[in-house]
């Protein structure tokens, strides 16, 4: 597990360019066959926002208390600096969970890197997240909140939130795979995850309604931290510094999560190229798969075995692609 969450800087740096053109080619083409394109992903969002802020501001008058925490704001700045943060983790998590299956084609007939996949569904999930960033500053702005140096903490944050979303995506991409229901378990967990995050209540109500011993099990929900941060950045003027416990745990949190996940992962690498030769030698009952990975295991380092053993594999992919 650590050694491939050391191994994660370089593999995503050294893989850089192919990542950002994977990823504007994901963000294009998601909206490719309809008429207004990517203005679907910017209306749907809104809407959302608009419905929600109507039910609790005017059908529950909850913007009526606007006192939240301790900040004196209209509800519907509380309301997006939760709500654009969720927007992208569902987004990601949904696009990433599903990423090896919808990239079959790169999987199973090149030789390719399929570690990137997950970093690629995230990263083109940002396209979208930075159009909501500008519409929640802009909001502030109408509102006379402009932005100041906390207000850069905003990127700070949405890193976090990225590596979070990463760190889950290379578990549930891995698992679904071999248990496809996890798609739709992944949004049940979405519709809930919702709720469960102070996004458009505050743990103040928990206080007053005597369950003041449910907030620090609530402060666990890692995305508490980034929800939080968001509002730290905007409204409580605080740098992530100055909550040294909740940003140590939320980065302990997402590095175990990362290095397990890559751990996962590699294995279901390991057993996919296992499956394609172990298939290629019932095909062709010679010796060549032998001779061939007794040449590989001879006089090459480790890192140099596996990078000929997978480029060997995928030869089998492409031969046995054609045979069919």
């Amino acid at each position: 597990m650590i050694k491939e969450l050391l191994q994660f800087p370089k593999m995503a740096w050294s893989n850089r360019a192919l990542i950002w053109k994977l990823a504007k080619n994901d963000f294009k083409t998601r909206y490719a066959g309809s008429n207004f394109g990517v203005l679907w992903a910017l209306v749907q969002p809104v809407i959302i926002v608009l419905v929600y802020w109507f039910v609790f501001e005017v059908g529950l008058n909850a913007g009526s208390q606007k006192v939240k925490e301790g900040l004196d704001i209209a509800f519907v700045l509380w309301l997006t600096s939760g709500i654009v943060p969720w927007f992208y983790f569902s987004e990601a998590l949904t696009n990433g969970t599903n990423s090896l299956l919808e990239y079959n084609y790169l999987v199973k007939k090149v030789v390719f890197n399929i570690d990137v996949l997950p970093i690629v569904r995230c990263a083109a999930a940002l396209f979208i997240h930075s159009f909501f960033i500008i519409f929640m500053l802009l909001i502030n702005v109408a509102y006379g909140m402009w932005p100041d140096l906390y207000t850069l903490q905003v990127v700070y944050y949405s890193f976090a939130l990225f590596m979070l979303v990463l760190a889950i995506c290379y578990w549930t991409s891995a698992v679904v795979i071999f248990f496809r229901d996890l798609s739709q378990i992944v949004n049940i967990f979405l519709q809930i995850g919702i709720w469960m995050t102070p996004i458009m209540w505050s743990l103040d109500m928990l206080e007053g309604k005597g369950f003041a011993w449910l907030i620090p099990i609530f402060k666990l929900n890692p995305l508490y931290y980034v929800v939080y941060g968001y509002r730290d950045a905007l409204f409580y003027k605080v740098a992530f510094w100055e909550r040294p416990g909740l940003t140590l745990y939320f980065w302990l949190f997402v590095l175990i999560l990362l290095g397990s996940g890559m751990h996962v992962f590699k294995k279901l690498k390991e057993r996919e190229m296992d499956v394609v030769v172990e298939d290629y030698r019932s095909r062709y009952p010679d010796k060549r798969i032998e001779r061939e990975e007794k040449n590989v295991q001879k006089n090459l380092g480790k890192a140099e075995r596996l990078s000929k053993w997978e480029k060997f594999v995928g030869k089998l992919k492409n031969k046995k692609e054609k045979n069919r």
